[in-house]
């Protein structure tokens, strides 16, 4: 990365890393664990490498995050889908051995797995 020589380069920088958030959040797939103490306690990260596992099985590009504790801890672990021009949409007590209907039916089907979802943002 370049050094920052003045105020410039950084609303340039700023401006560049912005319009690359924008691109991704408007046509891409993100993936979001809840990896706080209490989601890693209930199996987190079993479940964000089953996401990764399965991911890469199915050649599925999508950008995995994780995020600590939302407050709903008895619901961990959290896995949300948020797709371009969809609803943001959280799964609760996921565990690995879902991960591949989740996202067989989210993700390549377009169905979200109603028995399974705690709550939806709407689209932004």
């Amino acid at each position: 990365m370049p050094k920052i020589k003045s105020l410039d380069d950084l609303r340039r920088i700023r401006e560049e890393a912005q319009q690359g958030l924008k691109v991704r959040l408007e046509t891409g797939t993100r993936i979001i664990v809840g990896m706080g103490t209490c989601g890693i306690a209930a199996g987190a990260r079993d479940v964000m490498r089953a996401i990764l596992e399965e991911l890469d099985k199915r050649k599925i590009d999508a950008h995995v995050e994780t995020v600590g504790c939302i407050g709903m801890c008895s619901c961990e672990p959290l896995v949300d889908i948020e797709q371009a021009g969809h609803a943001r949409v959280t799964y609760r007590n996921i565990k690995p051995d879902m991960v591949p209907r989740l996202i067989e039916e989210h993700l390549i089907n377009g169905r979200v797995v109603e028995e399974w979802v705690v709550g939806r943002l709407p689209a932004s």
